[in-house]
Formats: structure tokens, sequence, C-alpha cells
């Protein structure tokens, strides 16, 4: 921050206060605990704690060689930022993956991990509440915590808070020359401090009222201290007349945009964004938001971004919903989630295109967007989807929370989920995904829709179960039947039973886990849904295995392999085969095994998965072995070696009941 000007006193405090013995706050006691060091800086919105924050990180820097780690714990429209959602942020930015669903203990728990032998900075911007910031301090007095808030943090121990008042006047005139130009502070250096002592000193306040004079070369200093002086008293202060002065000198359009933004989720905007809200075209929008940030109403951020200034937030607010009507807000909110939809339509177009996967639908979409929606090329969309994620997450939140928008909440958060799945991918996509299926859920229990209910609870069961929470996901997979059955759907149901069988096994609970996998397939088996059926015998022929009942497991492959030879399905009646040679072996009938095992060879073989056919003639040279044919076993090994070398571990044979 280049414009950043005075301060050298807070600066010099908050330097030497990194190397001060600090007071629990409220025992009075020396703080015990080996944590890392917190220094606060307390100011009210645009009194500039945030740019003073930054500016002192930079300049220590150099002594935290891990780097500086950033989050923020309020919106700019004044909401609390979830603690988790900051943790997840944090441990992305080291590259921690973060197990999705699991919960603020298990992630501040990470993250201390994560810091524990890093020497870093953590920057907390604008913190409302002393145990959200409690979850991210690290254990280790190597690092350093720089928290931004309005007032004291009581309850966290070794803090002194740094707190800021306005300017002082020298400082305060040195940012508005920076803003306008030496020439109109030199020529009337007293109407200068005049100004900055009607702005109080407030950094936000010199911002707007510079960015004013700044857009009008002629106007003089002296008349607009005078026009703050004039202003009435109930005009909110330094920072409200300055506000007031920068609003009431746009015209009306740009005023009816400014006013709308605080719709925007996250406090993030672009061209689309503001050009959805207010109904114009997106380069009039572009160029709005480019005055605006002259005029310092919104700040530039990466990307194409702008960020909407916390300290403004409350007035805008104020005025819209003075200025607009509920049902035009409405429309505005409704027009900017539909804008937000179709770009995720042409997000997740650019994925499927690379892929040479745009189904027809997708395509009859993407054929209906304007030349303004659609992206360049596949890098081009994942960059807008990286950047935007925080605001298309509060999109999806506040679209599900609205209660009155739930039809287009439920459009944006599949199209949400479909397109981060085909740009990074289910698991590196997880924690979004499981935020993003619990926002379903609640739409559909608030709605009784049960089928969007059951496919929700399956798509969470299912995270669960990938990151170890079995019986969290068990709950869920029976709570997702009720609702499969409560929408009379086959699918949801099949599919809720199946995974409760595979909950079970999980919990190693086989007669648990066999009675479920039973259920599930006697629906198949009455829809006639043979894929079902095969994979299913399967998955029954697993559980038996594992519970050493030989012939019920031999008797479930079986049923599994001529499934899977009706459905002409080579490479899974090999599997199929592959697995009753095993259990062949384990029932002590080599013999048996070696026929059926051969019999699997040549499937395989036919098939073209060489990595089954490696694994088959090392079960085979085993077997042999056992049979005492032991010039017949290394045959069979070097075959298995020509397929994938000498690599063991390339040997492996995986079951195909999955």
């Amino acid at each position: 921050m280049t414009d950043f000007v005075g301060r050298r006193r807070e600066l010099k405090e908050l330097r030497e206060d990194i190397a001060r013995t600090g007071l629990d706050t409220l025992s009075g006691r020396k703080a015990k605990a080996p944590r890392a060091r917190v220094l606060l800086v307390a100011g009210r919105p645009g009194s500039g704690r945030t740019a003073l924050a930054e500016t002192f990180v930079r300049e220590v820097a150099e002594q935290y060689p891990d780097g500086v780690l950033r989050t923020r714990l309020t919106s700019p429209g004044g909401q609390t930022v979830a603690t988790e959602r900051a943790l997840r942020g944090l441990l992305a930015a080291l590259g921690r993956p973060t197990p999705p669903g699991a919960g603020e203990d298990e992630l501040s728990s990470a993250l201390r991990d994560a810091l524990q032998d890093r020497r870093a900075i953590v920057l907390i911007d604008d913190a409302a509440d002393p145990h959200q910031v409690d979850a991210l301090l690290p254990d280790t007095p190597d690092c350093l915590v720089v928290v931004t808030a309005e007032g004291p943090l009581t309850g966290i121990p070794d803090v002194r808070p740094c707190t800021l008042g306005g300017l002082d006047p020298v400082s305060a005139v040195a940012m508005l020359a920076r803003r306008i130009g030496d020439t109109r502070v030199t020529t009337d250096p007293r109407a200068a401090e005049t100004l900055a002592e009607a702005c109080g000193g407030q950094p936000a306040a010199l911002e707007l009222v510079g960015g004013w004079l700044a857009a009008r070369p002629k106007a003089a200093v002296a008349d607009v201290a005078k026009q703050l002086h004039d202003m009435p008293a109930g005009a909110g202060g330094p920072l409200g007349r300055a506000f007031r002065l920068v609003y009431d000198s746009l015209p009306q359009p740009a005023q009816r945009t400014l006013r709308l933004l605080p719709l925007a989720p996250a406090g993030l905007v672009d061209s689309h964004t503001a050009s959805a809200l207010a109904g114009c075209s997106v380069a009039a929008a572009q160029s709005t938001l480019d005055d605006f940030a002259g005029l310092g109403l919104v700040r530039h951020a990466p990307d194409g971004l702008f960020l909407l200034p916390g300290c403004l937030a409350p007035m805008l607010q104020a005025l819209l919903e003075t200025k607009e009507r509920p049902a035009e807000v409405q429309l505005a909110r409704a027009r900017m989630l539909e804008r937000t939809v179709r770009l995720l339509h042409s997000c997740r177009a650019m994925a499927a295109a690379e892929d040479d996967d745009l189904d027809a639908d997708l395509q009859e979409l993407m054929d209906g967007l304007p030349r303004a929606l659609r992206f360049p090329d596949r890098r081009a969309a994942a960059v807008w989807l990286d950047t935007r994620l925080p605001a298309l997450s509060a999109a999806a939140s506040l679209a599900v929370a609205d209660g009155d928008l739930d039809t287009l909440a439920r459009r944006l958060v599949a199209a949400l989920v479909r397109a981060l799945a085909d740009h990074r991918g289910t698991t590196e996509a997880a924690p979004e995904l499981y935020g993003l299926h619990r926002l379903v859920l609640d739409v559909a229990e608030r709605r009784d829709l049960h089928r969007e209910q059951a496919a929700a609870l399956l798509n969470l069961a299912d995270l669960d179960a990938e990151t170890g929470r079995t019986q969290e996901a068990l709950e869920r997979y029976r709570a997702a039947l009720d609702a499969g059955r409560a929408a009379g759907d086959p699918y949801a149901t099949g599919r809720a039973m199946e995974s409760v069988g595979g909950a079970y096994q999980e919990l190693a609970d086989w007669h648990r886990a066999s009675d479920w996998f039973g259920r599930a397939l006697a629906q198949a088996l009455s829809r006639g849904e043979r894929a079902d059926e095969a994979r299913l015998y399967g998955r029954l022929g697993n559980v038996h295995t594992y519970a050493g009942r030989y012939g019920d497991a031999l008797r479930s492959w079986r049923a599994a392999a001529a499934g899977y030879r009706k459905l002409a399905d080579v490479p899974g009646q090999a599997k199929a085969l592959s697995e009753m040679a095993r259990i062949q072996e384990y029932a002590g009938r080599p013999e048996e095994s070696l026929h059926t095992c051969r019999e699997a060879v040549e499937l395989a073989r036919r098939a073209g998965d060489q990595r089954l056919q490696a694994a088959l003639q090392v079960r085979l040279a085993d077997t042999l072995d056992r049979l005492g044919d032991p010039a017949a076993a290394r045959l069979h090994r070097s075959a298995a070696d020509r397929l994938l070398g000498d690599d063991p571990a390339a040997c492996e044979i995986r079951s195909g009941s999955d």
C-alpha cells in the first residue's frame, strides 16, 4: 500500500511489543501458555487499522521466513465468517488438505500442527469474537499473530491493544496531497489542514474526499472543507459526511448501482455482478466500478474484482433499505443469482469441452449464452472459479437463507457443485462440496423435497465415509433410505441400502453387512437391474469371505460371474473368477483354484487387462508352488514380470465388487 502515511509511533510500539511479556487479560498474571505472540490493532471502521496491520507485517516479515497467512473474520456486509471456513482457508494456504465435514476443533488442531515448526505471521482481519480468534492461534511462540478489530478482545491471553484514532494533522494533509497532488495543498495549506480536520483525520474519509477532489481538478480545497462543515450534524460523523459528499455528486444510475452493491456476496464485485444488480450492460458496469474505485467507494482486487470497504457497508445498507422497494431488491438479487448460474454453466462447459464431454443439455445452454458470458478457454474459467469461490459460496448460502428463492438456490448450488467437480475433481473439491450438499439438504428439508433430501444425504454420507467417519455416514445413509422411501425413489432406496451395507462392512459387522447387501440385491432382482445384481453379488461375496463363510462366498461370486457374462462384461467376469480362485485357495481346494485361475487369465487377456493378468499369473505361481510344481510356478512369475515388470506391488489385485 504505497498510499500509507503516518502512524510511525504506532508502528514503533507494535515492533517493541513483539518482545514484551504480555499479561493474561482475564487474570492479570503473566501468560503461561507457549502460544504465539498476539498483537491487536483496534480502531473503528475507516480508521486505517487494516492498512496499519499490513504495513507492520511487511516491515517485520523478514523475521518470519515461513511467510504470512491472511484471513478475514467479518465480511464487508458485517456477517461473521464461519470459523471453519477461516481455518480451511489458512490450511489451504499451507498446502494442507482439509477433510470434508471436519469440525472446528479438528481443523484448529490441524492448523496448530501445521504451524508447530514454522516461523510465520498470521494476520487476522476484522475480528469480532475472541473465541473465533482463539481457534486460529498457533501453539508456538515462534509465530506472530496480528489481529485487527473494532475493540479489545477480552479473554485472549497476552494481548495489548494498539488503539487508533485519527491521523495527526501532518499525516492527514500528506494523505490528501497523495490523492490530489501537491499543488492544491501548497497553494492553500490552511484550507488543506481545515479539510483534514473536517475529516477527523480518518483515512477512509480522507480517501473519499481526496477521490472527489481528484475527479474535479478545478474544485477548491477550501470550498470542500466548507461543504463538509455545513452538513447537518446527523450526517454520520466525518466518514458519513465524506460519503454523503461523494454519493450526492454521482449521477442517478450510478447512485442506484452503488446502493445495490451490499447485495454482492462476500463484498466481492465484478462487472457481471454489478451488471446483473443494476440491470445494465457489462461494459457500463465495468466503467461505473472503475469510477467508484477512483472515488474510493470500492477497492481494486486481483483478477478483475473489486472489494466493497466494510466501513461503507452500513451506510450503503441504510440507503438500500430506504431508497429501494423490497420487490426491486429481490428482483436485483434474483438477476444476480441467475447470472451466476449462467456463468457457472459456462465455466463447467469449458472443462467439458476440453475433455470432449459436452453433453446435449450443456451444449444447448452454451448455445443460448451471449458472448459476454463465455470464457475463452479452460484456464480462464478455472481462474474465475478459484477467485470467485468465496463469493460463489456466500451467494449459495445467502440464496438458501433467503427462503423465497429456493428454486434458484437449488439451481445455483447444483451448478456450483458440477463446476467444482469438473474443474477440480471430486476429491480436491470435497471440502467445498460438503458445505454445498448441506445447503441442498437445508432447502430440501424446508420444502419437504424428499428426493433431493435423499440425494443430499447420500452425497454427504459418501464424503463422511471417505474420510473415515463411518458411524456418521451410517446415520446419514439410513436417513437417506427413509427419504428415498418417502419419495418413492427406487434408485435412492437401493443406493442407500447398499451404502448401509458398505458402512457395516467397514465396521466389520459382517452379519448386518450381508443382510443389507441382500436387501439391495432383492430390490435389484425385482427390477431386473442386471448390472446392479452382478455388483451386489460380488459385494456379498466379499463380506462372506471376510466372515470365513467360503461356501456362501463362492456361490455369490459364481452368481456375479454369471451376471457379468450375461452383460458381456469380460473384465467384470474375469475379476469375479479371480475372486473365486482366491476363495477356493482359502478353502483348501488348490486344484479347483488352479482351473478357475486359468479361466480368469484367459478372460483378462481378452479384456486387455495386463494388471489383472499379471496378478493372476502370480496367483497361479503361488498355487503351483503349493501343489509341488516349482518349475511351472517360475514360468508364471516370468510371465507376470513380462507384463508389468518386476515390481511386486504392481501385481496386487483389487476386488471387482466395487
